[in-house]
């Protein structure tokens, strides 16, 4: 096995445009190349010095075989494959076959990921608040930041090029640089070492080879569109900004502070300018306020930045890459999106989306506004559209229908909603049904129902109850608290064996901290080992609960605490009880679900996923349908569990 950190320079910044575009510039180097083979001592090869890495681990680097291992090793992967192919072409082997998109790009088999490691166990995810949490002798030294900005990052631009400081001008603090590469790979071989009692498991690997594939491969951008949506959204922003000051009389409109002053002037009295306080204000808001405020939240439209986002991170063939962390939320190993953020994409709702592009493309500030009114909104619903196949493809979008509906219906054996997902029945329609005891009917009879039983199911299968009625959308109803109360009563007592499922998993993950063995329920196994509770899945799969103990809640009473990270990202105590143990392990199955549909469409041409959706770069012939089939197959792990997928094809990335 080899450890490995490399210390890189590149005119691109990596935060903003990810790996592969970073490595793909013309001024991407690496500088230091550290490495330990089984665990020997660390050797560093000053490559900005005109060292050479030996042989036998230039040949290591492409082989299968051998394991790999670095601290988020997509970055060594990536950055190496560019290295290899430019300066030791004799050694570089990529592994992209026939026509596929993947890249350039050495086979990640055999690579494996420390920061995965630590997130499988419900760990950090960066290098030295691991270290932290281990208590590892071997810290990762404070001065490496300061370091990498003066080593790695240009100083300067003079006639379009790039200056970064020569290594050879700054001894000193070179060997300070050289002894931070050494010490990142001993930290690293002290945290694997420490975690190395709880490996993760094989098949955990082979999800990872097949989402480096992905990222490897990623997707074309039309740049054509992107372009001409950026230079609009400047001018729609200029045009809001203007047309607000001659209406407020306001110098920067873009202001908070003074656009709040302004407002309290008109009668309007507000402490916040966010996107729910803006809609409040207008519902009672008169001209010229009523206007202002609209023209605020379009201006407040972020989502069209996301166009800048991919033609920052673009590589030379225009394609987006890189854009999935694998294992991005540790309590459940669910993806989390990076680069452009494809989770939290806007929804499309333009009736004529071809021709909407086709305007914005011509550039037609004027046309779009008179045609949709809204220049940034209709912006915003076309980001998806920026997504599309190469020449002579299409595109296949699949996803799960009510995943988790079904999942914890299937956990908890709740024979009613089983029945009713194999009739293709509609789930809200089945529970309002069962709730109120008459038939519902979505468009028909009794369907005024409909609505009660989707915000119901939406909002009560992790325990929720008026609260979370609330946020998913129950003021709409028009019913009071009690009114609300009642419904979480009809639903809960509607799925007596997923409040039983509840329970049953909080009374177990107790037991088990507190006595410090394994216990069972639901196809679920609860055990306490060497400081951590872990869940293991129908999968095989087991989440991990760092540090777990028995502690008082608000109410007096017993809750589970663990170590974890908190929302704002801090290494922190957390809170749970069953009903929200449940929800990690459901969407947790989800996933296991999700990744088992992209292992068995893996010879297909898979670009991304976002949520419970995959979407592949096909062939014309391919059909919609056999991807549904394949996506409705359940593993041999999850016997009765009914799954369905709906999908459709589309020349752009949309919305169906």
């Amino acid at each position: 096995m080899i450890t490995i950190d490399i210390e890189t320079k590149s005119d691109k910044d990596i935060t903003k445009c990810g790996v592969y575009a970073y490595a793909d510039s013309f001024y991407f180097d690496i500088l230091l190349f550290a490495y330990s083979v089984d665990g020997q001592p660390v050797q560093v090869i000053d490559t900005a010095k005109g060292e050479k890495i030996p042989e036998k681990i230039l040949s290591a680097l492409a082989d299968e075989k051998i394991v790999k291992r670095a601290f988020n090793v997509n970055f060594e992967r990536v950055c190496l494959s560019r290295y290899l192919s430019k300066n030791y072409p004799q050694y570089f082997q990529s592994y992209s076959i026939n026509e596929d998109t993947v890249g350039d790009y050495l086979n990640p088999e055999g690579w494996q990921c420390t920061m995965i490691h630590s997130r499988y166990l419900g760990l950090p995810s960066s290098l030295a608040e691991v270290g932290s949490v281990l208590g590892i002798e071997q810290q990762k030294m404070a001065e490496g930041k300061a370091l990498i900005k003066f080593f790695c990052v240009p100083f300067d631009v003079i006639g379009g090029i790039p200056q970064f400081h020569n290594p050879s001008d700054y001894p000193d603090k070179w060997e300070i640089f050289k002894a931070y590469n050494k010490r990142d790979v001993e930290a690293e071989m002290e945290i694997d070492r420490k975690l190395s009692r709880f490996p993760v498991p094989d098949f955990l690997w082979r999800e990872f080879y097949l989402d480096q594939e992905i990222n490897d491969r990623g997707i074309l951008v039309d740049m054509e569109l992107a372009d001409a949506a950026i230079t609009l959204d400047e001018q729609s922003k200029a045009k809001l900004t203007s047309d607000m000051q001659k209406l407020t009389g306001v110098e920067n409109p873009n202001s908070v502070y003074q656009l709040l002053d302004w407002l309290e002037k008109q009668g309007y009295k507000s402490d916040s300018l966010g996107k729910a306080q803006v809609k409040e204000l207008i519902k009672t808001a008169k001209e010229p306020v009523s206007s202002v405020l609209e023209m605020r939240l379009q201006l407040s439209k972020s989502s069209v930045k996301k166009y800048t986002a991919m033609k920052t991170a673009v590589c030379s063939d225009i394609r987006v890459r890189g854009m999935f962390q694998f294992y991005g939320a540790s309590r459940t190993g669910r993806y989390c999106s990076k680069i452009v953020q494809l989770q939290n994409l806007p929804q499309n709702h333009i009736p004529d989306l071809t021709e909407a592009r086709e305007i914005v493309k011509y550039g037609y500030h004027d046309e779009i506004e008179m045609l949709y009114d809204d220049v940034p909104d209709t912006l915003s619903q076309l980001i998806r559209t920026a997504f599309i196949p190469r020449p002579g493809m299409k595109f296949i979008v699949a996803d799960f229908s009510a995943i988790e509906a079904r999942v914890i219906a299937w956990l908890a054996g709740e024979t009613w909603r089983m029945e009713a997902f194999a009739k293709g029945e509609d789930i809200y329609c089945a529970s309002a049904s069962k709730m109120f005891g008459v038939p519902v009917v979505k468009h028909g009879e009794n369907g005024h129902l409909r609505q009660k039983g989707k915000v119901a199911e939406l909002a009560c299968g992790y325990g929720g109850s008026v609260g979370a009625m609330k946020a998913m959308g129950a003021d709409s109803l028009g019913l009071s608290d009690i009114e609300l109360k009642q419904i979480v009563t009809d639903w809960r007592e509607a799925s007596p064996h997923i409040t039983d499922l509840w329970w049953s998993v909080d009374r177990a993950a107790k037991k088990a901290i507190k006595e410090k063995t394994n216990t069972d329920t639901h196809g679920l196994t609860f055990s306490y080992e060497a400081g951590f509770l872990f869940i293991e899945l129908p999968s095989g799969r087991r989440l991990a609960y760092a540090k777990p103990r028995i502690s008082e809640n608000q109410f007096g009473g017993e809750s589970v605490t663990y170590m974890g990270i908190n929302a704002q990202k801090k290494w922190d105590r957390l809170e749970s009880y069953g009903p929200k143990f449940v929800e990690n392990v459901v969407q947790a199955i989800a996933r296991d679900l999700l990744m088992y549909s992209m292992q068995t469409l893996s010879h297909c041409s898979i670009v991304a996923h976002v949520h419970d959706e995959i979407i592949i770069e096909a062939d014309k012939r391919m059909s919609v349908e056999a991807v549904c089939q394949q996506m409705s197959r359940t593993p041999e792990w999850a016997e009765g569990l009914i799954l369905r997928a709906d999908g459709y094809e589309c020349e752009y990335y949309k919305k169906d």
